[in-house]
């Protein structure tokens, strides 16, 4: 069994913190024949510059970065290395540094990482983080190929070249271990995908009913087709600035924590090791969890939990004064790429315990207004829509979903979901039956960006600065 060294287990520490202060995005779809790449990652920079009511003028503000950093997944799709030189080019910001960030699906937060990395550092004062992924210039199944090889090509891909395949054991093994009902699963798809239809970014709203889940045509046992996120196109931006330049551009800054956490590529393969325990948690805890696991042959993290994920919330609760999440928390965005990593990341982030976390769903807290109580749910989750109801444009994922908890911590999500311009933009109407997800009155909220199966993680706490 695995032990850290007490300085495997040392908190990151900043020599300045960091803040957030504007976003911007594109919307996403399954195809963009209409738009370059350059052109997409234009529309995320803009909006960026100009709707955040910042309080210099585009220009002036563009005239502050002083370091760049890109995220793309995949290089095969749009058939062009380097691809970060020709956006930062479009984007006139050469001779400006700037470097790419690759780590699977956890691309997004990992350029969201190393952008605070160089304010932190002092190395800049304002750092721009974008990234996108062109998914759209394959068919479906190159394109799964693709995305497949970023798996271990001596364990994983011999389970099948297509992603499902490969969480659909450990949906398995989470089911048979703590006794999930699919119906739980199915929830989750429902709820995502419904918050995506108050939004005029995303590419798959949809209003669907447990039974439509349950009756879907199955991707790979027992994942059905509705419990899965679609490939995407669209990027997505982000603006870092130390704390004396983030008061200057507004007058309501976030303040960004932000950690990573690695595991093996070979899910089958996890090394046994205690449980990082949460500010929270307790040994007593888990005391339970440790026993049945020894009847079933079980281990931890096994097939079901993401060891890199509570690596990064145990680094990142600490950074960032978090607690009790479930009570320092107001929202959160999980990696929904499927139905069973929305469910597994509840216990790996302490929303709940390890084996509760069915039971969190049951409780409706997940949800904006909880449907069982008439009342505000805990901690609502995926408001955005998450990548089962909006998008995974793998390399802006991680970044788009800052964004979303970034807009929220600012009240302005009718501002960017609400307006029926915004829809107009995107060739959409605004529903007649559109309502406001804007959590009341939000403090901290948190986003998880996911690489394969657990592969490469990050956990960003965001919060209020004024």
């Amino acid at each position: 069994m695995i032990e850290f060294a007490p300085g495997n287990l040392r908190v990151p520490k900043w020599s300045r913190p960091v803040y957030m202060v504007a976003a911007g995005t594109s919307d996403f779809r399954k195809r963009y024949p209409e738009k370059k790449l350059e052109e997409l990652c234009m529309d995320a920079f803009r909006m960026l510059l100009e709707e955040n009511d910042l309080k210099m003028a585009p220009l002036d503000v563009k005239g502050l970065i002083n370091m760049c950093n890109y995220g793309e997944f995949a290089d095969h799709f749009q058939d062009q290395l380097l691809c970060e030189a020709k956006v930062h080019d479009y984007l006139g910001l050469n001779l400006l540094p700037n470097w790419g960030v690759k780590t699977g699906g956890a691309t997004g937060g990992y350029t969201m990482l190393s952008g605070a990395n160089t304010v932190a550092s002092g190395y800049s004062d304002c750092t721009l983080v974008l990234g996108w992924e062109r998914m759209d210039e394959v068919i479906t199944w190159t394109g799964n190929y693709y995305i497949a090889c970023a798996a271990c090509k001596d364990f994983e891909t011999r389970l099948a070249r297509n992603y499902a395949s490969y969480y659909a054991p450990m949906a398995r093994r989470f089911g048979e271990m703590y006794k999930v009902d699919e119906r739980i699963r199915a929830e989750i798809a429902v709820k995502n995908r419904y918050y995506a239809c108050m939004s005029p970014f995303a590419q798959q709203p949809g209003r669907h009913t447990v039974d439509e889940v349950l009756a879907g045509a199955i991707v790979s046992d027992p994942l059905r087709f509705l419990e899965c996120c679609a490939m995407s196109v669209g990027s997505s931006a982000a603006l870092l600035c130390s704390e004396e330049l983030a008061y200057k551009l507004t007058d309501h800054p976030v303040k960004l924590s932000i950690c990573g956490g690695s595991d093996t590529l070979r899910t089958g393969d996890r090394r046994p090791m205690k449980i990082p325990l949460l500010p929270h948690e307790t040994e007593e805890d888990y005391k339970q969890l440790y026993e049945d696991m020894k009847k079933t042959d079980g281990r931890w993290p096994g097939f079901e939990s993401f060891g890199a994920t509570r690596f990064a919330a145990y680094m990142a609760y600490r950074m960032a004064g978090i607690q009790n999440p479930i009570e320092d928390l107001d929202l959160v965005e999980t990696h929904d790429a499927f139905t069973i990593s929305d469910l597994q990341t509840y216990g790996d982030v302490g929303l709940t315990l390890y084996g509760q976390e069915q039971e969190y769903i049951r409780s409706g807290d997940c949800y904006l207004h909880n449907p069982y109580t008439n009342k505000p749910g805990k901690c609502p989750s995926n408001l955005s829509g998450g990548l089962l109801g909006t998008m995974h444009a793998v390399g802006a994922t991680g970044i788009w979903q800052c964004a979303e908890v970034f807009w929220q911590l600012q009240n302005k999500y009718d501002k960017f979901h609400g307006d029926p311009k915004m829809w107009e933009r995107f060739g959409k109407k605004k529903p007649d039956d559109w309502k406001s997800l804007q959590v009341h009155n939000p403090r901290r909220g948190l986003a998880i960006s996911h690489a394969g199966v657990g592969s490469h993680v990050t956990c960003a706490v965001l919060e209020k600065a004024w």
